[in-house]
């Protein structure tokens, strides 16, 4: 399961309202790429695709593809507004090792 913060619920809806699109969720996944080995990735979406794992958490649905399941299980996604940076971002328990700018890990 993947759980959302109410920071990041916040900043979804807004970005979902402010592109228009109504009657989408949250893609999380993950990619070969980075500094560390593999990279998140964060869409809005309205098509699922067969494999999908589908959640709902504070009122929020959050798709993850069948490959990336198992790098995010018990993934925490968040929102930083301060003054390090701006972004969702991903407290992983699963990983070993991320990156410094926490877009990038490896288990």
């Amino acid at each position: 399961m993947v759980t959302v913060t109410d920071a990041a619920k916040k900043q979804a809806l807004r970005l979902m309202e402010d592109e228009g699109k109504d009657g989408y969720f949250i893609r999380v996944g993950v990619e070969g790429g980075g500094c560390s080995g593999l990279m998140y990735q964060l869409t809005f979406d309205n098509t699922e695709s067969e494999g999908d794992k589908e959640f709902m958490d504070n009122g929020i649905k959050v798709v993850v593809d069948k490959k990336s399941y198992l790098y995010l299980i018990g993934t925490i996604l968040d929102f930083s507004g301060g003054l390090s940076g701006k972004g969702f971002v991903f407290n992983n328990p699963n990983a070993g090792r991320t990156c410094g700018c926490g877009e990038s890990f490896s288990l």
